[in-house]
């Protein structure tokens, strides 16, 4: 006979945050999105990079309302490893300023986000 377990201890934890530092210094904890089930969302920011480069940076209103944002956001799924979504506001300058400095973004190595 086979033991059955329960569905909550067969089910994954979400994947903990990773640290990334933007251009301007400022560390954001990303969380990481698997790559196959990845779909953009009405108001979420997303960074998707292959290793530690950052490929794009954005969310789906820019993709649909700006022709090179989406012209690079294909491009960057064509090769990208890994895509995470970040935490923001609702104002619309604070999104394109993380935006901004997601782009020149690196990873963090050492610090875990908690």
């Amino acid at each position: 006979m086979v033991p059955v377990l329960p569905s909550r201890l067969t089910q994954t934890a979400p994947p903990r945050p990773v640290n990334w530092r933007g251009r301007s210094g400022r560390y954001y904890a990303l969380r990481p999105v698997r790559l196959d089930a990845f779909s953009l969302h009405d108001d979420e920011l997303y960074l998707v990079a292959r290793g530690s480069l950052v490929l794009w940076a954005g969310s789906a209103r820019d993709v649909i309302g700006d022709t090179q944002s989406r012209a690079r956001f294909r491009l960057a799924l064509t090769c990208a490893d890994r895509v995470f979504e970040v935490e923001a506001g609702e104002d619309d300058v604070e999104r394109m300023t993380i935006v901004w400095d997601l782009e020149g973004a690196t990873p963090v190595a050492g610090l875990n986000a908690a």
